[in-house]
């Protein structure tokens, strides 16, 4: 074999191992804000798949998870099969407003979460993201 056939090898397994842990994050990958800060709400969002495990399991779950993170007045609303939590860390007495939905998607549970925050305030992108990476990842159990 060639130098530059195992260079351009090993360089390729290279790119591959470091797209693997991309392609094994679709809750970050999937993260997305729609608004504009300070002038409209901001909607922080972001789905994954939980392969192998029902939705009311995964809610209860989900529902530990969102605890965890420091939610108040957290509820599961079994009808929509969700869990909806209020935030209020501003002071201002506006509260922030997280969705969490769990729906049958093959063998597993799609989990979609929404994050809202009112005009005027913002959360920093980069903790919400793995905030809702680490609730998801809580109902893989």
């Amino acid at each position: 074999m060639s130098s530059l056939f195992r260079t351009a090898l090993s360089s390729a397994a290279g790119l591959v191992l470091f797209a693997a842990p991309a392609l094994a994050q679709p809750c970050a990958s999937n993260f997305k804000v729609d608004g504009v800060p300070m002038v409209t709400g901001l909607s922080y969002r972001t789905w994954d798949l939980v392969p192998n495990r029902q939705p009311a399991a995964v809610l209860k779950d989900l529902a530990a998870a969102v605890s965890a993170e420091g939610f108040a007045d957290m509820r599961i609303d079994k009808p929509t099969s969700a869990v909806v939590a209020i935030q209020e860390s501003t002071g201002s007495g506006r509260p922030q407003t997280l969705r969490i939905t769990a729906r049958k998607n093959g063998n597993g549970t799609r989990v979609d979460a929404v994050f809202v925050v009112q005009a005027g305030q913002v959360a920093p992108e980069d903790y919400v993201r793995k905030a809702f990476c680490r609730v998801i990842g809580g109902a893989r159990s």
